[in-house]
This record gives structure tokens, sequence and C-alpha cells, in this order.
């Protein structure tokens, strides 16, 4: 499939209709990367065309955020200007919508210190933790979509030059949110949304207690659910009932665990990008919902420093079912970024809850959201542990059990 400009309105249109699902009279702010400006101008004309008031671009650099932690002190690199965090307020302030158009760089920081990368990630975090409310709670709509790069075509396809990499990993990015030159994916995504409400609408039916996790690679974890969860999944609405997809791909329904409701052991399955550099292989130990043991083949310096970031990263703060027998995993790709490789794989996600996943829990103060069990934190993070193999046996609050999960998909 040639990527031309067709492609590229195309799947703008699908972002700002579906995924961003732009307002008349919306500000919109767009995040890109400088390298993919190009689409970043479709995506710029849609939400024009869809009515948006005003549009802010903001572009970041992979290469300059490099030379900026090889070259900055630690005490200078960790302040966060003013300006910055007043240009995200203004942007709440009008009620915007977020687009985020990724490019991930795996490795980008592997030879960076650690401490360095923690010491700066921890103040940008403090910074903007009291706006966190926005998306958390689907105050307005967010979206993230995926454009590829040279270095992570080569990551995820070795074997392939330069140009054939892209080539592969655009084609790959396009089947995950299904468009190509003939179809209609807007009307695709409609009835995607509609299987995965099937899935969450019967996870809230059965209210579970707890979820019990086992598979042969050695997890055997169970989640306690607050008490009062909701079920989600594709599409989620604002607020004020505006329906958007933050995740394009998407093939998840999730909820809230109780902060202190987990315990044993969990083995990831895919690696996570985290601060620049990929963790490999690793497994975390759970008592009381906290994470009390870890161990990591690659790059553990940075599961310590996520697992370590504050008080609520230790903790999980959602859980989130995926069938194996999705297009992703079905690929047999391994993206090396989160946005693709959870949607391959039942995920859990170390630190904050989403609000939305509990009765009014969006109208919560942080301490409100901790008494009923939620787990705020300065970060979300989320870890691939679904398998082939996995099962999944759900127990209602009287002690029944029902199996959710049988090989690895959903038999509800």
């Amino acid at each position: 499939m040639e990527i031309n400009d067709n492609i590229l309105q195309k799947y703008a249109e699908l972002t700002v209709k579906v995924g961003a699902n732009v307002q008349k009279g919306q500000y919109v702010v767009v995040n890109c990367n400088v390298d993919h400006y190009q689409f970043a101008r479709h995506v710029v004309n849609e939400a024009y065309k869809a009515g948006a008031s005003q549009v802010e671009t903001r572009y970041s650099d992979d290469i300059l955020t490099k030379l900026a932690y090889e070259n900055v002190e630690t005490d200078l690199l960790k302040e966060v200007p003013s300006w910055a965090i007043d240009r995200y307020k203004a942007a709440l302030d009008k009620k915007c919508c977020f687009i985020h158009i990724r490019s991930t760089v795996p490795d980008l920081l592997s030879h960076i210190d650690a401490n360095k990368i923690q010491q700066v990630t921890l103040e940008m975090s403090k910074a903007i933790k009291p706006y966190m409310y926005y998306t958390l709670s689907n105050h307005g709509q967010w979206t993230i979509v995926a454009i590829p790069n040279a270095v992570w075509a080569k990551k995820v396809f070795p074997n392939l030059d330069e140009k054939e990499g892209v080539q592969a990993l655009w084609e790959a990015i396009l089947k995950t949110v299904s468009i190509d030159e003939e179809n209609n994916p807007v009307q695709i995504w409609e009835d995607h949304n509609k299987k995965l409400k099937h899935y969450y609408s019967k996870m809230n039916e059965f209210n579970f207690d707890k979820l019990h996790f086992t598979n042969d690679l050695g997890t055997d974890l169970t989640v306690k659910l607050v008490k009062n969860h909701i079920w989600r999944g594709g599409q989620d609405f604002t607020l004020n009932n505006i329906p958007f997809n933050p995740n394009m791909p998407t093939e998840e329904v999730f909820t809230m665990p109780d902060r202190s409701g987990t315990d044993g052991i969990v083995y990831a399955t895919k690696p996570l990008n985290y601060q620049g550099k990929l963790i490999e292989n690793f497994w975390i130990r759970f008592k009381d919902g906290v994470a009390v043991e870890y161990k990591a083949e690659k790059n553990e310096d940075a599961l310590k420093n996520l697992i370590e970031l504050d008080e609520g990263s230790c903790r999980l703060g959602e859980v989130a079912l995926i069938s194996f027998d999705t297009p992703i995993s079905q690929s047999d790709i391994l993206f090396y970024d989160t946005l693709f490789d959870e949607n391959a794989s039942c995920h859990l996600a170390l630190g904050a809850s989403y609000p939305t996943n509990l009765v009014n829990g969006e109208n919560m103060s942080d301490e409100e959201l901790i008494e009923n069990g939620a787990n705020v934190s300065m970060t979300h993070n989320d870890f691939m542990f679904g398998s082939s193999d996995m099962n999944i046996i759900g127990v209602t609050a009287d002690g029944k059990e029902i199996q959710i999960f049988k090989n690895g998909n959903f038999v509800i």
C-alpha cells in the first residue's frame, strides 16, 4: 500500500472524527514530533473541517531531548518552566481536546544514568499532577495515534533496510486501525466499539469481587476489584457524554483494582518501554497491593524507577482484559510500544487509577478516591502479561467462580 496523501488524510480523518471526536467550536491541541509535520498538517486540516475554533500544534524532537540529557546538568534539566505549565493550564481552561501523535524511539535514553532520568521525570510529574484530572476523569476528549520512524522500524523489522522497514511498519500500524485504500474505517470502528461494549457489559453484569490469573509462565495473581467498579472499553465518554476513543488501536476492556488487594506473582510477556529504556523479561510479586519484589533481565534500574517513583507507583491502577486472538496479537509483531503491545495482551498498570472506573469517581478528591480503594499516583504505565494459555477465573462477592478466559480468550 502506498503511503500517499489520500492514506494520510484517511488516517487523519479517523483520528479527528473517531479518536478525538472534535466538536464544533472546540479548542484542539495536537502534540507531534517535528519529523511528522506532514501528518500533523492533515490532522489540523481535518480538525478545522470538523469545526474546531482553533488548533494549537506543539512540536517536540526526540533527538533534542537526548542531547539535553547528554549535555545539561540534572538540576537545570529538572526545572519545569512556568510558561510550560501556564500553556498546559490555558488549554484546559478552554476545554480543549488533545490529539497525541506519537512515534516511539526504543532505547533512546538507554545510555543515560537512570537516576538523572528519574529526577527529571519526577519533577515534571509533580508539576502537571494538578491537571491530570482532565484526562483521567474524562473532562475532555483525548486520543493517541502512532506514526513510524526509521529507528523504530529497524527495531521492529531488523532484517529490512530503512525504506522497507518504515513501509512495513506503516502497513502494520494502518492494519491495526483498519485503514486501507478502499474501506470505510469510521464504520469499521463503530462496529468494533460495539463488540467491546458487549464484553464490558457482561463484566459489569457479573460484578466480580476479584479475578484470579494463571498461566504456564508462572503468573499466579489475584486482583481484588474495588466496590462499585465499572468496566469500560473501546469508546469512552466525557462528562458531557461526548464519545471518543482514547487509544487507536484498542482491544481492551478495563477496570479498577483495589489498591490494597493484589497478591501473588505476575510475569511480563512483552518488554516495557519506560524512560527511554526497554525493560525486558521481568516479574513482579505483590502483597496486599504493593510490589514487594521484582526482577528484570534487562534495565532493572528503569523498573525500579517506575515502581519507586511515588507512593502509588508500586500499586496497580488498572487491570485490562484482551483476548489473545486479536489482529495485533495474530500479526506476531512485537512493536516495542505500549500503545500496540498492550492491545495484544492482557495488561496491568502501575500507578494512577482512572476515576471513571469507579461510580462517581470523577467527582471525588484524591483522598476520597483512596478511601474507596482507588490508587493515586503521578504516573500510569501499562505492562503486558497476557498469553495464549492465560486462564482467568472471576469470583463473585458470594464466592461463585466463573471462567472469564480460557486459553487466552474470552469465554463469557
